[in-house]
């Protein structure tokens, strides 16, 4: 075998890998010793993807596209798998008590369904006025990078293209990317407003939260020991790469099963079910959770295999390298002539997020508004990353269950926004089927909102007994 440069298969993806890194070594850098960059709050890995953009597209930098998007592909399914394997402390539990991770769950999916509404509205009103022959379903990339983040507009966005969308892809990223800077942006205000009402003062430490959102310990109880022959960390990742083909298994057979069964609709629905890899990702990791759990009741196992510190950090590793990847991967020259769609979804979705989630956080978390709505805000806007550094702005150790509900609503956000895969099968396939898709959207928007503000009432009457 050729172990010189010249073997580019050989050395291609650690030379990627390589300037990645040191995109997030000089972008960490940058935003401890920049007293601007530090101010804006924008997540470490976000600054890393626009620095690779930005060297991108002046031909500074060469990196490979389907690399990239490779990455980006993988790390939401990693990330949700880790995640989806991590042990629910009983701190945890008691606070997503009384249906707050539902409620929590529910706010999440509504969000995406007013992103979705707006955005259709948008695309739809555009396809019929100004710009004649737009795709009609691509105001569905609203929700898809502002709530759902660079791993799924990445995803859609490809699917997208297949459809006939050009450009589909890096308006989907781009999007994303849009949404990390109006975290920050309103974020970044709406604290400062606080600020100034002498609500709260800022922690002022620079200091980045990065991956989990609850402080965890390194051992718990039961758990393998440091000095077993096997790394804990080779244990976790172990297990998490087990989930990952166990749900690639699956997925193969149920759009092997598909393309026998009825051919016409897997070759609809088989590339979604692929694009939304992480959500069967993230249910087989609950599974396998729940087994262990099984088993150890029953003293069949009698050891705790996963480590909560160690499974956030990978998740936090494998979004971190997603969000570099996807935004970094951005074609600017895909968005030419989409400038006016890609501009007005960015600003509107802002806009509508902001007063929903003002509107709903009032309701769910009234003994912490404030924390609840900037969490949510910056999850549902970037990612939790985004959430948890600007919470850590007015809620610096985490008192408050702002932060778990990230992590509990976003378990129920998945089951509850599975139907979400539905219609972004749907709406592309005919205008009639976008707009029976919006008809869609407004119905099952309230029916959460009747979940929310039932279960909203319910806990804050249960709060005053």
């Amino acid at each position: 075998m050729d172990y010189s440069a010249s073997n580019t298969a050989l050395w291609s993806g650690i030379i990627q890998f390589g300037i990645i890194a040191g995109a997030i070594i000089l972008s960490n850098t940058l935003r401890r010793k920049v007293s601007f960059i530090r101010g804006t709050m924008m997540p470490t890995a976000v600054l890393a993807g626009f620095l690779l953009l930005l060297l991108r597209s002046f031909g500074v930098l060469q990196m490979n596209d389907a690399f990239l998007e490779t990455v980006t592909y993988h790390g939401i399914a990693l990330g949700f798998i880790a995640m989806g394997l991590r042990v629910p402390a009983e701190k945890q539990q008691k606070e997503s008590g009384g249906m707050v991770g539902l409620k929590s769950g529910a706010i999440i999916v509504s969000t995406y369904l007013v992103q979705a509404f707006f955005g259709l509205l948008i695309s739809m009103g555009l396809a019929y006025t100004v710009m004649p022959g737009f795709f009609k379903a691509s105001g569905l990339l609203l929700p898809m990078g502002y709530g759902q983040g660079p791993g799924q507009a990445n995803n859609v966005g490809t699917s997208f293209e297949a459809l006939g969308f050009e450009g589909g892809r890096s308006f989907g990223l781009s999007i994303a990317a849009a949404g990390f800077l109006c975290a920050c942006v309103v974020g970044v205000i709406y604290i400062n407003i606080l600020v100034r009402k002498n609500k709260f003062q800022l922690t002022g430490d620079g200091q980045v939260v990065s991956g989990s959102v609850t402080v965890d310990t390194f051992q718990d109880r039961n758990e393998v020991p440091i000095s077993e022959s096997v790394d804990r960390l080779s244990m976790q990742v172990a297990m998490v790469l087990i989930v990952y083909l166990i749900a690639y298994l699956v997925t193969a057979g149920i759009t092997g099963a598909l393309s026998a069964a009825v051919p016409g609709l897997a070759a609809t629905l088989n590339p979604l079910i692929w694009g939304f890899n992480f959500i069967l990702g993230s249910a087989v990791a609950m599974l396998v959770r729940l087994g262990i759990k099984f088993l150890k009741n029953h003293k069949i196992m009698t050891r705790q295999y996963q480590n909560n510190y160690l499974l956030s950090r990978i998740s936090g590793l494998a979004f971190d390298m997603m969000i570099v990847a996807g935004i970094a991967s951005i074609n600017i020259s895909d968005l030419e002539g989409l400038w006016l769609p890609f501009i007005l979804m960015c600003v509107v979705g802002a806009v509508v997020t902001h007063y929903h989630l003002k509107l709903v956080c009032k309701k769910v978390y009234p003994g912490y508004f404030e924390q609840g709505y900037v969490s949510m805000y910056g999850m549902l806007t970037g990612t939790i990353s985004s959430g948890v550094l600007l919470l850590r702005e007015i809620d610096p150790q985490f008192d408050t269950p702002a932060a778990n509900n990230l992590i509990t609503g976003s378990s129920f956000g998945i089951i509850l926004g599975a139907p979400m895969l539905l219609l972004v099968g749907l709406a592309p396939q005919s205008t009639a089927m976008t707009l029976l898709t919006m008809g869609i959207v407004v119905a099952y928007f309230a029916a959460l909102m009747l979940l929310i503000f039932r279960l909203g009432a319910k806990g804050a009457k249960e709060k005053k007994d």
